[in-house]
């Protein structure tokens, strides 16, 4: 019994979403269907690039990269400034889930080694908000931006032109909430490493751009998923061993809850009734419970204003762990560290909410 209550505390997002997923097949009974509700391209990516980090973590590829931050970034303050951009600028270009997957180990690892672990709740938070913020920029900066500038037939310049106001609001909030990190002095103790092996760092790398192609559908997923596993398990097959397959089980979870919760007719029924006219609150409440992307696909068949479910979606994406998918990539991260996972949510809950009563504010004013 022990064991069990030790794996729910260790693996409290997994039990919820497994609950929510089985509680949901009372209303849709299981059927074929079901594999329609499973995102494969979403779950071979993160399999992908969680398998890159992996490997680059154990060859010391972060630890590097550490030293040559603090090198650039001698002070608290100036560290988390760089670990925090990174994740809202880059956001915009390799989707928020990228951003998470490749900047939070990074932050782990240098506020680790440079005795800062108790600054990991807040930083990772900082940045999971950066990454889904950021992305909302351009249309390739997350799933339901693509989806809805597709469906809108509105221009890149349009597009961009519609969500600057909240993305400059949305990097002021976030410079000002580096701000209350102390700008004390950072050091790298004695003794780590301060070299990797070229021809490990370039065979991840390959991995690496492998995925992203296959982010920007350059190249079939499965292709690229079939490559990356391969290549890992011929070169070190214990870096498979290490990714976090709960996660990709989370997900999976979670697709089944949310496709059958926009399956259940008297659910459908509330959000046509509700949506008219209050697209923008409507998505954001609709996020909160299935999440920013399906919310997007969803509402998208009641309503003809897709310049609002932009914002609505995008917004949408604060508030709980689940309005966007991307932030579970976070807390999963955090989780590995043992850190305490009901702070890390009290702490993201409050920070999430905040802003986005701000940025729902900014957008009364802007209507």
């Amino acid at each position: 019994m022990s064991k069990v209550i030790d794996f729910v505390k260790k693996e409290a997002v997994l039990c919820v979403s497994a609950v929510l997923a089985v509680v949901s097949m009372f209303f849709v009974p299981p059927s074929a269907g079901y594999a329609e509700y499973i995102d494969f391209h979403t779950l071979s990516l993160l399999m992908c690039l969680m398998t890159v980090m992996v490997g680059l973590r154990k060859i010391g590829v972060f630890s590097v990269l550490t030293g040559k931050l603090i090198s650039m970034a001698p002070t608290l303050r100036r560290m988390v400034f760089v670990l925090v951009m990174l994740c809202f600028f880059f956001s915009m270009a390799v989707t928020n889930d990228v951003a998470l997957i490749t900047f939070v180990p990074f932050a782990i690892e240098a506020l680790t080694k440079t005795g800062h672990k108790d600054k990991l709740i807040y930083v990772i938070v900082l940045q999971t908000i950066a990454a889904n913020l950021g992305s909302m920029l351009t249309p390739i900066g997350n799933p339901q931006n693509l989806y809805l500038y597709s469906l809108s037939g509105m221009g890149a310049v349009s597009f961009i032109q519609l969500m600057m106001p909240y993305t400059v609001v949305s990097l002021v909030l976030t410079l000002v909430c580096i701000m209350f990190v102390k700008s004390e002095k950072v050091s790298v103790p004695e003794g780590g490493s301060d070299k990797v092996k070229v021809r490990d760092t370039v065979f991840y790398l390959v991995m690496f751009d492998l995925s992203l192609l296959a982010v920007a559908n350059v190249l079939p997923y499965w292709i690229v998923l079939i490559a990356v596993v391969v290549m890992a398990f011929v070169f070190d097959k214990k870096v498979l061993i290490d990714v976090d397959y709960s996660l990709l089980l989370t997900f999976v979870f979670f697709f089944v809850f949310i496709g059958n919760m926009g399956n259940i007719e008297w659910f459908s029924t509330f959000v046509s009734n509700a949506v008219s006219g209050s697209e923008v609150l409507v998505s954001v409440l609709a996020s909160q419970v299935i999440s920013n992307v399906p919310a997007a696909l969803l509402l998208s068949g009641f309503t003809e204003r897709f310049d609002l479910l932009v914002v609505g979606t995008n917004l949408g994406g604060l508030g709980t762990i689940i309005a966007s998918m991307a932030s579970l990539i976070s807390y999963k991260y955090f989780a590995q560290t043992n850190g305490n996972k009901m702070k890390y949510l009290g702490v993201f809950t409050v920070m999430n909410v905040a802003f986005l009563i701000i940025l729902y504010g900014t957008y009364i004013i802007l209507k």
